[in-house]
């Protein structure tokens, strides 16, 4: 039998489109037109004003491959990576496990934990600078104070400027600005397990540890894989803290593969749109491999 179409299924057929229809323009517009872009520059030669001067085809990427400082741009921000999400999740996972207790005084360190997510990345960034300035931080006075340190002013006292110091703090930063999402999306997680099966496991007679390992993290995989690839994600294009405390200095010590594609639009935008493709490819590559290794389809299922 031959299905007729009236003008009132066809409404009923599109009548999905208002609602979902805006998303996928605002997805079109602010997601895909970019890449689109960014795609196309990458194969065009262009001025540093940001005049086209035709095709180049892959000698942007060609350039990029030879520059002698790509290899440890990329490899260091692999490190940088893994480092801030591993010890953010770590450590929120502490956290969330310590706020979902009672103690007094409770509400107000979740408050407390809010403060540097509230705050913009820039701003904490800079104050942090601040605090490790040799000739005035505070951090550096306390290290003085200590005996940890000679006297300001020194090559001892400048932390950043030293390759071997300044990525720590980098790292240690970007943990600082991540861990009240993380926690709060894993306090999410701890919140939403049920407490019979607590109950159940005491009347079992599970050890505290065996508990935990046997039930909490099991029932919290779920958040905890959305909090880790989305942490994932923001410190691998993280730029403002980079940026702020050290220009990717010195030299390209500290630079991560953001910071490189920034440094390079100011000689060569076409070479920067290429770094901008690879940044992508590599956000994508790492998003697949922890959805795969963290077997996120049992989730689902």
């Amino acid at each position: 039998m031959q299905q007729t179409f009236t003008p009132g299924r066809v409404v009923r057929a599109l009548a999905p489109l208002a609602w979902i229809g805006p998303a996928v323009v605002l997805i079109a517009v602010v997601v895909v037109w970019p890449v689109v872009v960014m795609v196309q520059s990458s194969f065009l030669k262009i001025s540093r004003f940001g005049v086209v001067q035709g095709s180049n085809g892959l000698d942007n990427y060609t350039k990029l491959f030879a520059e002698p400082d790509f290899g440890g741009v990329m490899a260091r921000s692999l490190v940088w990576v893994v480092a801030v999400v591993v010890l953010t999740v770590t450590l929120s996972l502490g956290l969330a496990q310590l706020f979902n207790q009672r103690f007094p005084g409770r509400r107000f360190a979740r408050w407390a934990l809010i403060a540097p997510w509230a705050a913009s990345v820039l701003m904490t960034a800079i104050i942090f600078k601040w605090m490790l300035d040799p000739e005035v931080g505070l951090i550096n006075m306390i290290r003085r104070n200590l005996g940890l340190l000679d006297a300001l002013g020194g090559a001892d006292a400048d932390p950043l400027g030293n390759a071997a110091t300044a990525m720590p703090w980098l790292v240690f930063v970007a943990v600082f600005v991540s861990l009240p999402f993380t926690t709060y999306a894993l306090l999410a997680g701890l919140s939403a397990i049920p407490s019979d099966v607590y109950e159940a496991a005491k009347m079992d007679g599970a050890s505290r540890f065996r508990t935990y390992w046997s039930i909490t993290l099991p029932l919290l995989r779920p958040a905890l894989v959305v909090a880790t690839l989305i942490n994932v994600m923001n410190v691998f294009n993280s730029f403002p803290i980079i940026w702020a405390m050290t220009h990717g200095q010195p030299g390209y010590s500290t630079a991560t593969s953001t910071i490189f594609m920034y440094i390079l639009k100011g000689s060569d935008i076409g070479e920067s749109a290429a770094m901008s493709v690879v940044n992508f490819g590599m956000v994508i590559v790492l998003t697949i491999i922890f959805l795969k290794v963290s077997k996120w389809r049992t989730e689902v299922s």
